[in-house]
């Protein structure tokens, strides 16, 4: 398993999918287009990930195109940590 896919999907789940399977939350589950994430909650995912992963994530990288699903989000952030080493 992925780490960073993992921790991802830990947060959505423990924040704003509580009870909800982890089966049914899939990387390529569409996040904020199906409504489980709505801006407020975008903005604290971002938080969550440059605290966590101690990378900084600019405003023009978070558009549903690359941030909508777990695959996706997943990607950017190992792409900020490969650049911030």
């Amino acid at each position: 398993m992925d780490p960073i896919k993992e921790t991802i999907r830990g947060y959505i789940l423990n924040e704003y999918l509580p009870g909800e399977s982890p089966a049914n939350l899939r990387d390529d589950t569409p996040l904020r287009t199906s409504g489980i994430l709505d801006s407020m909650a975008t903005l604290n995912l971002v938080s969550f990930l440059e605290q966590t992963f101690n990378i900084v994530i600019d405003a023009h990288e978070t558009g549903i195109e690359d941030f909508d699903r777990i695959g996706d989000i997943a990607a950017l952030v190992a792409r900020k940590k490969g650049a911030a080493v």
